[in-house]
C-alpha cells in the first residue's frame, strides 16, 4: 500500500499550486480523502475532506472559496487545488485517507474538523511556501 504525494513548491502570494496524493496498491475510491497542513511551530489542522465516492466535500473557514479538492477515482488519485496563496498557508500538506462508515459520516458532519487519528494512512507530506 503506497500513497504518494507531489505538488509542493514556492510561489508568491496570489499563486496557485495543486498538491496530488497517488494511491496503489488499494483502491481509493473505497476511501475518504482528509488534507491537513502544519505551520512551523503550530499545531496540525484540518484542511479539508472529501468522501469516497467523490462528490461531497468539506472545507475549514480559513481556505473556502481559495482551496478545492477533489478525487479521480479512474486515476487512483485525490488533488487539492490550492489558489489565492496567502502567506499564512505555507506549511506542510498531508493527505490521508480512511475507510468505513464511521469516517463517512464524521467527513459529512465535522469536515476538515476531522481529528487526524481517525485517518489510517498518511502521505508523505509537501512543502508549500507562500512569499514574496
Amino acid at each position: 500500500l503506497q500513497f504518494v504525494e507531489s505538488g509542493g513548491g514556492s510561489v508568491q502570494p496570489g499563486g496557485s499550486l495543486r498538491l496530488s496524493c497517488a494511491a496503489s496498491g488499494f483502491r481509493l475510491v473505497y476511501y475518504v480523502v482528509g488534507w491537513f497542513r502544519q505551520a512551523p511551530g503550530k499545531d496540525r489542522e484540518g484542511v479539508s475532506c472529501i468522501n469516497a465516492n467523490g462528490d461531497r466535500t468539506k472545507y475549514a473557514d480559513s481556505v473556502k472559496g481559495r482551496f478545492t479538492v477533489s478525487k479521480d477515482n479512474a486515476k487512483n488519485t485525490a488533488y487539492l487545488q490550492m489558489n489565492d496563496l496567502k502567506p499564512e498557508d505555507t506549511g506542510i500538506y498531508y493527505c490521508a485517507i480512511g475507510t468505513g462508515a464511521v469516517i463517512q459520516g464524521m467527513c459529512l458532519e465535522m469536515g476538515a474538523a476531522v481529528p487526524a487519528f481517525v485517518y489510517e494512512h498518511w502521505g508523505q507530506g509537501s512543502q508549500v511556501n507562500v512569499s514574496t
